[in-house]
C-alpha cells in the first residue's frame, strides 16, 4: 500500500495531478476537509446501531465519477478508513492510490506524541462545506 504525508500528498495533487478523494461521512467533510478534495464515503453510521459500516456503494460511486486510471491521494480523519478504502479501490482496478498517512486530524504515534494531520498544517490549504461538483450529495445526483 502505498502511503504518504499530508505534506507529500499535498505535492502529489500539485505537481502530478492527483485527485484527493475524502472517504469521511458528510458530517466530518462539511466541517472541514483539503482544499478541492471530493467527498465519497467508504462509511457511514448505521442508524440503529451507531456503529460505522461499509458504504456498500462505495466502489460503485468511485466508478461512476472517476475512471480506473485516477490517481487518488485518500483521506479520512486518522488514515485507518482510508486505508481500508484504498484495498477496496484497488481490487476493484485502481491502481492509482496513495493514502494519507496521518489523515485530516493526525494519528497516533506509538509513542505517546501525535503526527500532525491536514487540517494541522498551516501551510495546507483547506475549505468547509459541501462544494457543488465535489460533495457527496452533489456527486451522487450527478452519478
Amino acid at each position: 500500500m502505498k502511503e504518504a504525508t499530508p505534506q507529500e500528498c499535498h505535492l502529489l495533487m500539485q505537481d502530478k495531478g492527483y485527485i484527493y478523494l475524502d472517504v469521511r461521512t458528510e458530517a466530518e467533510f462539511e466541517q472541514g476537509h483539503p482544499e478541492g478534495a471530493y467527498n465519497i464515503p467508504a462509511f457511514v453510521r448505521d442508524p440503529a446501531t451507531m456503529q460505522m459500516v461499509p458504504n456498500p456503494g462505495f466502489v460503485a460511486e468511485v466508478e461512476a465519477q472517476f475512471p480506473k486510471d485516477t490517481k487518488f491521494v485518500l483521506g479520512c480523519r486518522s488514515g485507518a478508513r482510508s486505508a481500508r478504502a484504498q484495498i477496496m479501490l484497488e481490487q476493484a482496478g485502481y491502481q492509482g492510490g496513495v493514502n494519507n498517512l496521518h489523515g485530516w486530524e493526525g494519528r497516533n504515534d506509538g509513542f505517546g506524541g501525535v503526527l500532525p494531520g491536514w487540517s494541522k498544517d498551516s501551510n495546507l490549504a483547506t475549505e468547509m462545506g459541501h462544494p457543488e461538483g465535489r460533495s457527496y450529495q452533489s456527486l451522487k445526483s450527478q452519478g
